[in-house]
């Protein structure tokens, strides 16, 4: 049987389907009105500039000052930049404001800065090319070579290699470049990791514990080798 034609239900139906698209657009439209902003994309450029001339303004002091001219730190004790991966400088740099990775120094200027003014800083030191560093030690220099390709199997100490890499360059948004660091400032935090001054890896802290001093010295020397 032929349906009759019947344009009053038919407007009907427009009218609430017209109305069911309003009110899933107007939903819309707020979620997208409450949502949060989209995150500002790193600015090296920025980074940069904080990072070599510091802010009078806040008392902040150019990093450059103790990291050295594009993060290639000339003193044993502070750590080479240049080349770091930028999530992993951005986790230190939060780091530092938490009891985590109390730090003197660095918690007090961390904490002078914004999100963005961290990830600016990471983004332009992980753009500077690094300098190679060198081996000092030739007498410990295979033993540092062993731990850092092969571990410590009897005590369950990985190889170095396994997380950092080969060649020290460490794995993006995972574990640190290493190559060509200060011997000094990788055993200070191997110490640091092993005593519990530094707890902002589980994994670090479990497997310095089984290390000795003199394990320690060999394979920083080892790494300050790297490239």
């Amino acid at each position: 049987m032929n349906r009759v034609f019947q344009p009053a239900a038919c407007a009907a139906i427009v009218k609430s389907l017209l109305a069911s698209f309003l009110i899933v657009g107007s939903a819309l439209a707020a979620d997208a009105a409450h949502a949060p902003p989209a995150a500002a994309k790193a600015d090296p450029a920025k980074g940069g500039s904080l990072y070599d001339t510091g802010d009078n303004a806040r008392g902040l002091p150019a990093c450059a000052s103790c990291h050295g001219a594009g993060g290639n730190s000339t003193i044993n004790t502070n750590p080479k930049l240049a080349g770091q991966i930028d999530n992993y400088l951005h986790k230190q740099l939060v780091d530092f404001t938490t009891p985590a990775r109390n730090q003197p120094v660095m918690t007090t200027y961390a904490k002078m800065l914004s999100e963005d003014e961290k990830k600016n800083i990471a983004a332009y030191l992980a753009t500077q090319q690094p300098k190679q560093g060198a081996a000092r030690n030739k007498d410990t220099l295979e033993l540092g070579r062993k731990i850092y390709r092969g571990g410590i199997a009897d005590r369950g100490v990985a190889a170095c290699a396994s997380c950092h890499g080969a060649t020290g360059s460490g794995i993006p948004a995972q574990y640190p470049r290493v190559a060509g660091q200060h011997q000094d400032y990788t055993v200070a935090q191997l110490q640091a990791f092993k005593a519990g001054g530094r707890s902002n890896s589980p994994q670090m802290a479990a497997l310095a514990k089984r290390l000795s001093d003199d394990e320690m010295k060999a394979v920083a020397d080892y790494i300050a080798g790297l490239k």
